[in-house]
């Protein structure tokens, strides 16, 4: 076995399996959203109104959620990376209710027209601990700069412009993190 004896490799794979092992221990259990996607009526104006699907995911280091619609269609042509999508949810936390939002540019370039795909959104304001839930909370009201359930900004060299959206709904379930 060119200068190595099959014993070597037999110790050299057991140590790397315990390393493993011992390693995947140590590093816990990850935490998980129940449901992981949940859906909600949003009414983005001249955007479109319609089915709006949040994916949640909690991997221990960071709460996001990502936000798909084949309903709600971009408007212009975006280039990838410049819009910053805003999602403000209402959070219960032993019966205390509260607002957190997610909040990131990630989004692939687009066409006018195409559906509208954002995140995953980092947590950035607010705070998320074990059992607390979110969801969409119905607003009534067209949406505005005031009235806003997801705010998309627009961000371009001559300025920046903002679309809103507001939940019409609740979602389909609540999220618990």
């Amino acid at each position: 076995m060119h200068g190595f004896s099959a014993r070597r490799v037999a110790l050299t794979s057991i140590a790397a399996a315990s390393a493993l092992a011992a390693s995947l221990a140590l590093a816990g259990p990850a935490a998980a959203v129940a449901p992981a996607t949940a859906t909600a009526t949003y009414d983005c104006g001249s955007a479109g109104v319609g089915t709006v699907t949040l994916t949640a995911a909690d991997s221990g280091g960071g709460k996001t959620i990502r936000v798909d619609s084949t309903d709600i269609r971009t408007q212009y042509p975006l280039k990838a990376n410049t819009v910053t999508a805003t999602l403000k949810l209402n959070k219960t936390s032993g019966g205390a209710t509260s607002e957190v939002r997610f909040s990131g540019t990630a989004h692939a370039a687009a066409a006018t027209g195409d559906p509208i795909s954002f995140g995953p959104l980092p947590l950035t304001t607010g705070s998320l601990s074990d059992g607390d839930t979110t969801d969409s909370a119905a607003l009534g009201g067209a949406p505005s700069e005031t009235n806003w359930s997801l705010k998309l900004t627009v961000n371009k060299p001559t300025g920046s412009f903002s679309s809103y959206c507001t939940a019409t709904g609740d979602q389909s379930a609540a999220f618990t993190w």
